[in-house]
């Protein structure tokens, strides 16, 4: 009986491989997939010729961020392409002024600038709001201006009504000036009636930047024209001086005379733990000195924080019956209310985001209320509004019919709901409560004030010059 053939190893594994070979397309019955070589990628000659490399898509992820950061790039520079518009607009439409001639008999006409800190922050965003939306209108139109500048709340309502009293006191109104001291005051002033120039015979205007701000500019003016011309506080104090003095009776030790005594008291003894040999050879040669009495040492009462501005010389409840200067004008120099838009907080990052992506609508508003006061082609007087619905008054009354109020009361009342909760707080005694107070107006003094506003002729020149249909004819080619 023979023994069954033994197969090789190498034969079994080349008869397996040969059964789980998988037949191709070409009959063969080998996997040419594994074995045939890659084709070569084919650039594109014209690149390749060029010596550029071969250019292929990003990635999914480098896709989103390009996609996202492309799109905040375009926003912004969209809008400060059309904001650089928009300013060159409102320029070329009050340009023309800086070419007309000035009376050299007469001052130019000058505005005035009220600019005051945004509640919950500093001066500095008040000064760069001005510098990038307001002064490049002015400068275009070759208008002379003072500002007016408050770093904290009240300055701009003190400023102002000082501004208004100097006016009454230059007329003649109030406590009669030393000679010496009006012509310190008004040497300006009598130096151009020397000379014979005047003022601008036109009118001049005021520039309120904000909402705070136009609340204080409002009480100032009331302060400036209701008040009276003297402090009635220095005259109250100079008369409690004068009864302390009157009820100190001679031979009684008074406050100086306690202090002389004390000042004797701590000499001597210096002087006596200093030269003990001296004092002593001294006392006995010399007679009997008195005693002084002593001193009684009068608690020392807290300081109170003086406050940063003079208070007001009249309050408002006290505008009825006050009685108005009889310098004031007719009608007070025309106004308009600047927008300041500004708000603070993490949680309100998502509108300073957009607002920041839309400040050429900010421009064109702001562009337009410069331009009508630089131009100061028309101006109307402030009417009665309907109040608006987020107010207190509007709240209590629970009313739908909404109640008519004054018109200067709402200016730009929007932004109150934007302001830092810090502002909402009580002040302290030796603080003012101008922002958050209501705004309390004296018709004797409401009825005179009046409001810039453009015309439509020069809203339609405004119109052109941002479709291009009319341009700015320079001297040379007019030569």
């Amino acid at each position: 009986m023979s023994d069954p053939k033994v197969t090789p190893p190498a034969e079994n594994a080349a008869a397996g491989a040969g059964a789980s070979a998988v037949p191709s397309s070409n009959g063969t019955g080998v996997n040419t997939s594994a074995t045939a070589p890659k084709k070569p990628v084919v650039d594109n000659p014209a690149f390749r010729m060029m010596g550029l490399p071969r250019l292929r898509l990003p990635s999914r992820n480098w896709m989103i961020f390009l996609s996202f950061s492309g799109s905040i790039a375009s926003a912004i520079a969209y809008d400060k392409y059309q904001t650089r518009l928009t300013k060159q607009k409102w320029c070329d439409v009050v340009r023309h002024l800086a070419d007309e001639p000035l009376d050299t008999k007469s001052m130019p006409r000058k505005l005035t600038i009220y600019l005051s800190a945004p509640p919950g922050d500093g001066l500095r965003s008040a000064r760069e709001h001005f510098h990038q939306y307001i002064k490049p209108v002015l400068v275009a139109g070759a208008m002379d201006w003072d500002v007016i500048e408050g770093r904290k709340e009240g300055y701009v309502r003190h400023k102002t009504a000082e501004k208004t009293r100097k006016k009454r006191r230059r007329r003649g109104e109030g406590a009669a000036m030393d000679e010496e001291e009006a012509a310190k005051e008004y040497a300006v002033e009598t130096i151009r009636e020397k000379t014979g120039t005047g003022d601008y015979p036109g009118v001049g205007g005021d520039l309120v930047v904000g909402r705070h701000t136009w609340k204080e500019y409002v009480k100032g003016l009331h302060e400036g024209w209701l008040g009276p011309v003297d402090d009635p506080h220095a005259a109250a104090i100079s008369k409690s001086e004068e009864v302390e003095e009157a009820k100190h009776t001679p031979g009684q030790a008074s406050v100086s005379d306690a202090a002389l005594n004390g000042a004797a008291e701590v000499i001597a003894a210096n002087t006596s733990t200093t030269t003990p040999d001296t004092t002593t050879e001294s006392d006995s040669n010399s007679p009997t000195t008195p005693e002084l009495p002593p001193v009684e040492e009068t608690p020392k009462e807290e300081e109170k924080p003086k406050p940063r501005q003079p208070p007001p010389y009249i309050l408002p409840s006290a505008y009825s019956t006050a009685t108005l200067s009889p310098s004031i004008p007719e009608i007070l120099g025309p106004s308009v209310v600047i927008p300041q838009p500004h708000i603070l907080g993490i949680r309100n990052t998502p509108i300073r985001i957009y607002r920041f992506l839309t400040r050429r609508r900010l421009a064109d508003t702001i562009g337009r209320d410069v331009a009508a006061a630089v131009l100061a082609s028309a101006h109307r007087s402030y009417s009665v509004v309907p109040a608006d619905a987020d107010t207190a008054s509007a709240a209590e009354s629970g009313s739908s019919s909404s109640t008519m109020v004054p018109e200067q009361t709402q200016v730009l009342v929007h932004e109150e709901r934007e302001w830092w909760k810090t502002v909402r707080k009580p002040r302290l005694e030796h603080e003012e409560s101008v922002w958050i107070d209501d705004m309390v107006l004296d018709e004797r003094i409401a009825g005179r004030m009046r409001k810039f506003e453009i015309s439509g002729d020069d809203e339609e020149r405004a119109k052109r010059f941002a479709a291009g249909t009319e341009t700015i004819k320079k001297a040379e080619e007019e030569s």
